[in-house]
């Protein structure tokens, strides 16, 4: 049964169908509530395609006219927010061609010469989520940038360093920084890999076998930005390992921005206190009046399920499709709208707090030695200075470790009778590096957290990036 002054078979495809759809298969077939989000690259698609058609003579030049500006109409008619969607006509291919067809004409039949909604379709989302990426790309630049600029400013600032979250050894807030520079680095050059191994164009591959027409696909590619044509039909209308690629990148990316969030969240509690938010990015309890909740950061964290979620659902929807196009691919574009939308949020969120969080140095410097984090120090100087195979001076230091421990001292503390009755040869001297300030100040290997070399890292990442 069809719904009330809707047509009986879409008109679009209406000749096979004497009947409509039923009411449930209306709902379960439509897409035009989510894929609407491709107007753009329809339209762009659309009139790459009239161009080609008319410059091979499939269509006359008048009717490249036509097509174009009607097609502007459209868009214009969409941005303005007065296009009529409709469900009967199913996608936002279908919206748009009725809709030239009305203002055209018979111009407008002639569009879809040569081409299928599934090379349609495919084009679109490509273009879609290559124009996502570029987005993501500049975010994630604008979170580095903010993280190296944070990190040049505390390049010398001690703090604890963690493995296992016990205190392992000092380093320093910019080194800490700079890490997830790093990371979001290789996020970047993921989205870019990605950006390039999709740019290859669909349009022409019609339903999946090609078309008979005399088109001119390397036009097509051409005109839409991509550097080549597909070279197979049956992959390129199946192919959606493009977003199944963005959406890989995209998690590891979100993996990363949540680990910073939960650091943040940690670091904003009472028992740590090393960082503050401001209120631009906490929020308050119904309950308790003094409470500053990180919730921007716990919301990092959270919305990494949704895109790990988005991965994970399109995977198993493409795991079983033989070629070529299914209608199980109408599935693929709302996992990869919501996991573009989160993974912005999120990048918006993370450059926000990295920019606005205030560091307690004080705390952080005396938590950078607790624990005992200079041991590493100790066993190093008994090598050096002892001569000491590295295992030996570990057991000397673990044994020191637990002196120090049982007096209720630090290792700077610690007697240096105590040091003798355990390793004799022990002198003076080795209180030299048992401060937090001569533990990270002698981190000088390449790639360690001396501040030097903090500040060389951290100028380096902002001269590229800006």
């Amino acid at each position: 049964m069809t719904k009330p002054n809707q047509p009986s078979a879409n008109i679009q495809w209406g000749g096979r169908f004497s009947g409509g759809p039923a009411d449930i298969m209306q709902e379960i077939n439509a897409s035009i509530g989510f894929d609407r989000k491709l107007w753009r690259q329809d339209v762009r698609g659309s009139l790459a395609h009239a161009s080609m058609l008319a410059h091979v003579g499939v269509i006359s030049a008048e009717d490249k006219v036509a097509i174009a500006d009607g097609l502007a109409g459209i868009a214009a008619e969409i941005e303005a927010g007065t296009f009529a969607f409709t469900e009967a006509l199913e996608d936002i291919h279908m919206n748009i061609e009725a809709r030239l067809t009305d203002r055209i004409g018979e111009a407008g039949k002639r569009l879809h010469t040569a081409r299928s909604r599934n090379d349609q379709v495919a084009t679109d989302f490509r273009l879609w989520v290559r124009d996502a990426i570029d987005g993501l790309s500049a975010q994630i630049t604008d979170v580095m940038l903010a993280m190296a600029t944070r990190a040049a400013e505390f390049a010398a600032a001690p703090m604890p360093g963690f493995t296992h979250l016990q205190t392992a050894q000092p380093v320093t807030f910019g080194h800490h920084l700079l890490a997830y520079v790093e990371m979001l680095s290789r996020d970047r050059g993921r989205l870019a890999d990605a950006r390039a191994r999709l740019n290859e164009c669909p349009l022409g591959s019609a339903a999946l076998a090609g078309t008979s027409f005399p088109i001119d696909r390397q036009m097509t590619a051409s005109a839409l930005g991509f550097d080549r044509p597909t070279a197979n039909s049956l992959d390129a209308v199946s192919d959606r390992d493009f977003a199944l690629e963005f959406l890989g990148a995209a998690a590891i990316c979100a993996m990363h921005l949540s680990r910073f969030a939960e650091e943040l969240v940690i670091w904003c509690s009472a028992p740590y206190r090393f960082v503050a938010l401001s209120d631009a990015f906490t929020t308050g309890s119904s309950i308790m009046p003094q409470k500053r909740n990180p919730d921007a950061a716990e919301l990092v964290r959270a919305k990494t399920g949704r895109i790990t979620g988005s991965l994970v659902g399109l995977l198993t929807v493409m795991k079983g499709l033989p070629l070529a196009y299914a209608k199980d691919m109408q599935e693929d574009k709302e996992p990869v709208f919501d996991a573009a939308e989160a993974l912005a949020l999120c990048l918006a969120a993370i450059a926000g707090m990295a920019r606005d969080l205030t560091p307690d140095l004080g705390r952080m410097a005396e938590f950078a030695g607790s624990g005992f984090a200079t041991a590493t120090d100790l066993a190093d100087w008994l090598v050096r200075a002892l001569k000491l195979p590295f295992r030996e001076a570990h057991h000397v230091t673990g044994r020191l470790v637990a002196r120090a421990e049982a007096l209720g001292v630090d290792l700077a503390g610690l007697p240096l009778a105590d040091m003798q009755a355990v390793e004799p040869r022990i002198d003076a001297s080795v209180f030299a590096v048992l401060s937090v300030a001569a533990s990270v100040g002698s981190r000088t290997s390449y790639g360690g957290t001396a501040p030097s070399n903090v500040a060389v890292q951290a100028a380096r990442w902002l001269d590229a990036l800006r």
